[in-house]
């Protein structure tokens, strides 16, 4: 009787141990249960959830963060996997879990790991409950009817403390193979080494800001240059009752780190016109809306912002150009690109320092690209000056330096309206400001693009690159991306000629809204003569894409957005170039050589 009541206990030991090494648990969703509701933020920002996927005869989700070690080894197996099962009609998901992982940093580890399945962020920990995740990279699979069939690991091959030569058991391929068949999974649960996943908790208590001395400076800073009257923010945030107002969104937006928009990967590049909230202002923001939203004294709230009263934020221009005739713009529907060409012609090459293009209507124009163009020649992209882009800003060149519209061109307009639900009428003008002080630098770019590529259907991240060779020193200014709504990332790279391969800029969800220009400080990039620019993109033509027109379609190279584009453009100077050039404040043309030939300090 001694005995088998020893050896009962030890049962009980035994398969309470094989449990906790699968990381089991009763509060786990059981095998065979449906997932109902499986909501999660995709690279865009958006809410997704499994249906947008559309039919598929199994889904496999698989938790990730950007600094577990086993997941960083499996993902490379799991690009490879995909592929294979991609024509099987089975759904891959790499789904983040990372409390500290933001979704633009989710979205660059996609692009850097080389995996072309979607990424999507688990923001509250909703779908680590639902699915019973544990640990990273633990691996759920679901049928048809999101049903779990399987979770566990995806081999035997990894373990956070070493690795084996070769997997012995390739767990996830037989339960996918299994399902398939329409067959029982025999092992429906495998133990998984790996990261345990950290569930998101709600701010600590403590004292709740007000806005009156944390929120408004806050607002000022970082919201209130779109956000204020006769802009084409969608409202102003200047009042406390502005911002009580949208408090919901702004939650939102700001728990997503949506807002302030930025969409460069913060690896790679420090950028002048970098916007952000550090993690202490946004845990501010979180705290006051979670807290109530109090006002506060408003005896402590920071003296109102004075916004210029002129339409134009480079200042006072020395020449506008407008559009004879007015847009008309339907009320609702898609409209193709309209093109205007402004009337005035160049009798002489006028230099420019600042450059900005308005519309009297401000809510329909998505975004307006201008360039020159000589008289009796066909257009030519590399003519391209400057553009009117959601979040961008003015063209403004550093004293010394300005851009050249030569003898002879004229300016033309690409516009991209949106509807607004009822018919409007815009009209366009370009203003320029001429340089002050002497030209010594011509603004000059390199767009390294090409036209020959051919998008599949359904592909979900095809790749397309190009590059171009410098043949002089240069000095770099900023950098800027064009795609259409296909696009989904792109990379800008410098291969020196020493060898050494610079990352200038990481776009790891890029948005055709949100076509941002990205400048460094004057004189901290320096490219050697056979320095090679290079633009790695990848567009996104699957079902999952939410702005696809049409995934059906081989897609190639277009003005209209149903086609796609892929140019990256690098500004720069020469540094073999002093032009010392005295320019006519009123006209921009040459008056001649300054006298000081010594450079300005």
């Amino acid at each position: 009787m001694r005995r088998r009541s020893l050896i009962r206990p030890a049962i009980v030991l035994t398969l309470f141990l094989s449990q906790s090494a699968g990381g089991a648990s009763d509060d786990r969703s059981p095998i065979g249960q449906r997932v109902d509701s499986l909501e999660f933020k995709d690279i865009r920002f958006l809410t997704r959830s499994l249906d947008d996927f559309g039919p598929k005869k199994a889904f496999v989700i698989v938790a990730t963060n950007t600094t577990c070690p086993v997941v960083q080894r499996y993902l490379p197996v799991l690009a490879q996997l995909e592929k294979t099962y991609r024509d099987r009609d089975v759904q891959f998901l790499a789904l983040n879990v990372g409390p500290n992982d933001s979704i633009t940093e989710m979205a660059a580890h996609a692009v850097e790991s080389k995996v072309e399945f979607p990424f999507v962020k688990d923001t509250d920990s909703t779908c680590i409950k639902k699915l019973g995740l544990k640990r990273t990279p633990e691996t759920v699979v679901l049928d048809s009817q999101y049903r779990i069939r399987y979770r566990g690991r995806i081999d035997d091959q990894f373990r956070l403390t070493g690795e084996r030569p070769q997997a012995g058991r390739d767990d996830l391929r037989d339960a996918l193979d299994t399902l398939l068949a329409d067959r029982e999974i025999a092992r429906p649960e495998t133990p998984v080494d790996g990261c345990l996943i950290t569930v998101s908790d709600p701010f600590e208590a403590g004292k709740v800001p007000t806005f009156s001395e944390d929120i408004a400076p806050l607002v000022q800073r970082h919201c209130q240059d779109c956000h204020h009257r006769g802009t084409e923010a969608p409202f102003p945030l200047v009042s406390y009752r502005d911002v009580v107002s949208q408090s919901a969104m702004i939650e939102e937006v700001v728990a997503d780190r949506r807002m302030p928009p930025w969409f460069a990967s913060a690896k790679h590049g420090t950028f002048t016109n970098r916007r952000g909230l550090s993690e202490g202002e946004r845990e501010t923001f979180l705290r006051w809306i979670q807290g109530g939203t109090p006002r506060g004294e408003t005896a402590k709230q920071p003296k109102p912002r004075e916004f210029p009263t002129s339409q134009w934020r480079i200042g006072e221009p020395d020449m506008i150009t407008t559009m004879l005739l007015a847009h008309e713009i339907p009320a609702t529907g898609y409209v193709d690109y309209r093109y205007a060409i402004l009337p005035y012609l160049f009798t002489h090459d006028t230099w420019v320092q600042s450059v900005e293009i308005i519309s009297d209507n401000s809510r329909v124009v998505h975004h307006a690209n201008l360039a020159y163009n000589k008289v009796g020649e066909r257009p030519r992209q590399e003519n391209f000056i400057t553009g009117r882009v959601p979040g961008g800003d003015p063209m403004v060149l550093d004293d010394g330096t300005a851009y050249l519209i030569p003898k002879g061109s004229v300016l033309g307009l690409q516009i991209h309206y949106t509807t607004t639900g009822q018919p409007e009428r815009a009209r366009l003008a370009v203003g320029l400001k001429f340089p002050r002080a002497v030209v010594r630098k011509q603004l000059q770019h390199q767009q390294v693009h090409t036209t020959r590529f051919q998008i599949p259907p359904y592909a979900p991240a095809h790749p397309v690159s190009a590059s171009r060779t410098l043949n002089f020193d240069a000095t770099g200014v900023g950098l800027f991306a064009h795609m259409h709504v296909r696009g989904k990332d792109m990379t800008f790279l410098a291969r020196h000629p020493n060898g050494i391969t610079d990352t200038l800029l990481l776009i790891p969800n890029y948005n055709f809204d949100w076509q941002q220009s990205y400048r460094w400080n004057p004189g901290t990039k320096s490219f050697p003569k056979g320095t090679t620019f290079e633009v790695q993109a990848h567009f996104d033509n699957s079902e999952f894409n939410p702005y696809n027109p049409d995934p059906k379609q081989t897609v190639g190279n277009g003005d209209q957005t149903f086609n796609e584009m892929m140019y990256g453009f690098y500004f720069y100077t020469r540094d073999d170039e002093d032009l010392n050039l005295s320019i006519d404040p009123k006209t921009g043309a040459v008056l001649g050589r300054d006298q000081d030939d010594t450079p300005d300090p």
